[in-house]
This record gives C-alpha cells, structure tokens and sequence, in this order.
C-alpha cells in the first residue's frame, strides 16, 4: 500500500510542505512495517495532533509562570515559576533537568534535548537510542530533527521501538494515544 500525495493533502490540507513531507515518509514507512492503510491513518493522525499537522517540529516551552506551575508544580512553584515565565531555554534546563539521560540544570541538556521531530522526542536517553538506531552520533540529533527526515524518522523510530502497530491493528486509538503521550488528550 502506497500513500499518495493526494491523499497527504487530504489529511494535511493547510501544510505547504506535503510533498517533502510525502517524499520522507514514502521513504521510511516501509523500513519501520508502517504499511498498512489503519498503521498509515493511526501514524499520521497521531503524529498531526503531535506537530499541529505536521508544522510544529519542536516543543513550545513559552509558558506563563501559571501555566508552569500546573504543569510542573514540583519543578516550578510558584515562587520559582515567576522567575523563569516566559524564558523558553532557562524552562526547558529546569523541567527536564536530572532526567531522562539529562545532566543538572546548567549543563543546557533540557534545551538540547526538548521535544523535536513529528512526536516530539525528549531527553537526551531517547536521543541517544535514536542516535544507536540510525548510526549517528548523539549531538547531530537535535539538527537531524529539524530536518523532514529527521523529524519523521524519528517518529517512525518512536513508533516501532514503543510497538505501536500492535495498537493500529486494532483501532485503538485510546491506547495508542496514552502510548504516545501519557495520557488520553
């Protein structure tokens, strides 16, 4: 089973990328067993709702010191949240520090290993195994992710290494999204 850029465009409709994004995923589906109309749709559905249809290839960490505080309540309270609203990269070293693979605050590891690619890869553990996977060393990643390649790919390797086929075989898309991002949103 082909997709077709006809069909790309029909899932895609306001990207003005769907023929690069055509040409990569073209390319990668079938090394990573995406091949089947119900894997094709889950894939692209999950990865459009992950990338604001395919156009957000890294992670917005542009939050209010409110919206810090609900979502990291105990990384920013809201006394430290005040401090840090606002300053994506300072967020970013804070949130995902000591974690993940990630070094302390000031080593920058939270900023370089933030989520990028189609399903938002984070931490510098994920990294590193996508790295493995593709024979390619750790901190060519973060640029490799910008690319429509890299982001895809990286997509794909989330989806194979997480085997969710197993969830698009079946139309459930409750346990592939809980899969994917944690929870059911």
């Amino acid at each position: 089973m082909q997709l077709t850029v006809e069909q790309l465009k029909q899932l895609l409709p306001t990207n003005p990328y769907v023929e690069q994004w055509h040409e990569a995923l073209s390319k990668l589906f079938p090394d990573y067993e995406i091949n089947t109309p119900q894997r094709m749709a889950a894939f692209i559905a999950q990865c459009a709702h992950e990338s604001a249809g395919f156009t957000a290839l890294k992670e917005n960490l542009n939050y209010s010191a409110a919206s810090l505080s609900r979502v990291w309540p105990s990384r920013f309270p809201p006394e430290i949240a005040a401090q840090y609203a606002g300053q994506q990269e300072r967020i970013a070293n804070r949130a995902y520090c000591d974690r993940m693979g990630n070094g302390p605050e000031s080593s920058g590891d939270g900023w370089k290993y933030a989520g990028k690619g189609l399903i938002q890869l984070t931490g510098k553990d994920n990294y590193t195994r996508f790295a493995e996977s593709v024979e390619m060393n750790v901190e060519d990643v973060p640029e490799y992710l910008a690319t429509f390649e890299g982001a895809a790919q990286s997509a794909c390797w989330f989806w194979e290494s997480n085997n969710l086929n197993r969830f698009a075989d079946v139309g459930d898309i409750k346990g592939l999204t809980r899969a994917i991002n944690g929870g059911y949103i």
